[in-house]
């Protein structure tokens, strides 16, 4: 690359002391971890409703419409804070940032827990939904941006885990309060208070993204933080690559639709939505409701159990994907995950038409989450934070993330419509479809992008 030579005769930062490269990786899973909680806290409170929702609509009498209006309460609140994530991140940088959210997070789980109503429930819900909003949009960015290459692809990954041991601890919260009556849904609420603290405290331990401290003409600080990731030496190099690459970006908002990008914003997008209209809501948020529904005579408690199956099926996919994202590829567990989804769906709509025994439609479930938590579910989030140019990464990212969040709006808000209007084994027979196209997609459109640099990604864009 030209910048290659022009930094033998640059002069880099002063030198700092080189530590050993377990005491640099430990570091960067230090930080990565920390950023991470916000995952937790994402799964959580999206998973927490799942359960939530069966004394809610006791408690509350809610119709069919009310209840898609209490599920998709935080989503509202979600799509905006995507939609706002890249303006607060590029110009108050990713930590700050992430600090709005932790205390969101922290308003929200007391608001939620105190509700006497379903408005105040829905407010307390949409404040949740900024905080999830910011931290979807902003986490893999800031992950993204402290990782080494080798590895970003698993560290990235590691908010998509802590995002499914978030869903996986709602769950076994919900059926282990479930058994304190109607009210135990504020206790599901309230518990999210202690980690959305902790995740605070965290973020005051942590540095900012150097690739956004050397864009924003912080260049020392910036070298400081990319010494504790890699050698001295490397680090100089990664100074000098992130300011070739951040001379060739204007930094306008006009950028994210020049000729050279859209074909990016377009893949982003599209992959964003794809996530989510293949329906994996549908069993995250309205799981023990269906549950309830499909299998006669389980009591809610039941219900809330097999939840816990699927949080574990989830969860343990999730690491497969980890230990294989980086050796396989974004675009080959991409279509391993889609095709397997279209089947699995395709079976679950034919169990549920013929009437199968639970054993089947269960797993075909099972299998469901499974495939979509080995590509899918991580691959698009580091996907997403991977392909863009710094100084746009953090606008970039917030609209792909801000159309993943309108499609999961739109999927929460229409399912229990669809399952009263066409039946619920038509209804997954049309996110079997679109798993199909999902893989299409895929095939025709998405390049690969293991093994490379940030910089790297962004000259392999500029070539296409």
């Amino acid at each position: 690359m030209r910048w290659e030579g022009s930094l033998r005769n640059q002069h880099s930062p002063q030198q700092a002391p080189d530590t050993s490269g377990d005491v640099r990786k430990s570091y960067v899973w230090m930080v990565a971890s920390v950023a991470a909680i916000s995952g937790f806290l994402f799964g959580f409170d999206t998973a927490v409703i799942n359960g939530a929702l069966v004394f809610l609509r006791s408690q509350f009498g809610l119709s069919n419409f009310l209840t898609e209006i209490a599920a998709s309460s935080l989503l509202f609140g979600c799509l905006i804070g995507a939609a706002v994530a890249g303006v607060f991140s590029d110009r108050l940088g990713r930590r700050r940032s992430l600090m709005g959210a932790a205390l969101l997070f922290t308003a929200s789980a007391i608001g939620s827990a105190a509700a006497n109503n379903l408005t105040i429930f829905s407010f307390a819900r949409f404040a949740g939904g900024l905080a999830i909003g910011l931290a979807s949009a902003l986490t893999p960015i800031y992950i993204s941006e402290v990782a080494p290459r080798s590895s970003r692809g698993r560290l990235v990954s590691l908010n998509q885990l802590a995002i499914v041991i978030g869903i996986l601890a709602a769950y076994l919260t919900n059926w282990q309060l479930a058994t304190f009556g109607e009210s135990s849904w504020r206790w599901m609420f309230g518990t999210a208070a202690l980690p959305s603290v902790g995740f605070l405290f965290g973020l005051l331990f942590i540095p900012e993204s150097p690739r956004w401290l050397i864009t924003h003409g912080r260049r020392e600080e910036g070298y400081a933080v990319l010494a504790k990731i890699a050698n001295p030496t490397d680090a100089s190099m990664e100074v000098a690559a992130i300011e070739f690459s951040a001379s060739e970006e204007s930094g306008d908002s006009r950028e994210l639709f020049a000729p050279q990008m859209r074909k990016r914003v377009f893949i982003a997008v599209s992959l964003a939505i794809l996530q989510q209209i293949s329906g994996i809501n549908t069993v995250l948020y309205y799981g023990s409701v269906l549950f309830t529904e499909q299998f006669h005579g389980e009591s809610a408690r039941a219900a809330l159990g097999a939840n816990v199956l699927v949080g574990l099926v989830n969860l343990i996919c999730t690491i497969v994907a980890m230990a294989f994202i980086d050796r396989w590829g974004r675009r080959g567990l991409f279509l391993l995950a889609s095709g397997g989804m279209a089947a699995s769906l395709a079976v679950l709509a034919f169990s549920l038409h013929v009437h199968a025994t639970p054993l089947v439609t269960f797993g075909s479930v099972l299998l469901y989450v499974a495939f979509f938590a080995v590509g899918l579910g991580p691959g698009v989030w580091v996907y997403m934070a991977e392909i863009f140019p710094t100084r746009v990464r953090g606008r970039a990212t917030s609209v792909a993330t801000s159309a993943l969040w309108a499609a999961c709006l739109v999927v929460t808000l229409t399912f229990l419509s669809i399952v009263e209007a066409l039946g619920t084994s038509s209804a997954f027979l049309l996110y079997a479809g679109l798993s199909l196209v999902t893989f299409v997609f895929v095939w025709k459109w998405v390049p690969e992008t293991r093994e490379k640099s940030l910089e790297e990604i962004q000259q392999m864009w500029s070539e296409q």
